[in-house]
């Protein structure tokens, strides 16, 4: 944990010696090297200053995005993207299938109080499972580093990648999505992944119907939802049938040539 604090410090003080412009090379190169990490516990505060620990919610895959409440712009368009399709992801995947959290990083301003405000402001409080979470200097800077997320001040506040990351329900790193504007399924495909990959040490019927929904959920671009498609289904039933077909006379013309 202090290792990769000390890297984040270094990398922080290198980009800052370089200038005013911000590094985005040097940060996705960061942020990219995050995936597959474990994602460490750390127990932050909710809106109302109650303790709350990221081990609890990342047994459940996990979004979690860092932003700072003083932003004027990006962040609050960041949020309110997000929020859309946080929407789309449990319209199609269930209410409860997944977490998010919205981590203030400017630790000083950032308090309860300012991300309950925030929170009502982008008008996500009625979004369930989606915590608005503030902490302090040292878990903000370990935070960051495990997710990859480079923040350094600057004239206008902070510089920072437009940055959401998704953990899977074993605590690791799984995606990283960049953008002020994703499209709908640069959260919610890897989220399906996530959600309907049953582990084999589920029962066989449980897991031919993750596996199943996984391929049957499909996107549909002219609604910007996802739909539960039964042609697929019809088609494999379809497919399988007429393989069988084709094995029965293939075997049957066999035995009549003997």
């Amino acid at each position: 944990m202090r290792c990769r604090t000390g890297v984040l410090f270094l990398t922080l003080v290198a980009l800052s010696a370089v200038g005013a412009e911000y590094d985005r090379s040097a940060a996705l190169d960061i942020s990219q090297s995050a995936i597959g990490r474990q994602l460490d516990d750390y127990i932050l505060r909710d809106t109302e200053g109650q303790p709350i620990s990221i081990a609890e919610l990342r047994r459940k895959p996990l979004v979690v995005s860092m932003v700072y409440t003083s932003c004027h712009h990006i962040c609050p368009t960041i949020t309110r993207n997000l929020r859309d399709k946080i929407e789309v992801a449990q319209e199609a995947l269930g209410k409860d299938a997944f977490n998010i959290v919205t981590v203030g990083f400017d630790w000083r301003v950032d308090t309860p109080d300012r991300m309950r405000e925030f929170e009502h402001r982008l008008g996500v409080d009625d979004v369930p499972n989606w915590h608005f979470l503030s902490t302090e200097a040292g878990v903000v800077d370990e935070l960051s580093n495990n997710l990859g997320f480079l923040f350094y001040p600057s004239a206008k506040g902070f510089d920072h990648l437009a940055q959401a990351t998704i953990v899977d329900a074993e605590g690791r790193i799984y995606r990283q999505v960049y953008g002020v504007d994703v499209e709908t399924t640069a959260i919610v495909e890897p989220l399906k992944e996530l959600v309907f990959n049953t582990p084999r040490s589920a029962g066989f019927l449980e897991h031919w119907v993750s596996t199943f929904k996984l391929f049957c959920t499909v996107y549909d671009p002219n609604s910007d939802r996802y739909r539960f498609d039964y042609s697929i289904f019809m088609a494999i039933i379809v497919g399988i049938l007429s393989l069988g077909l084709i094995a029965a006379f293939i075997v049957r013309e066999w035995q009549r040539a003997r």
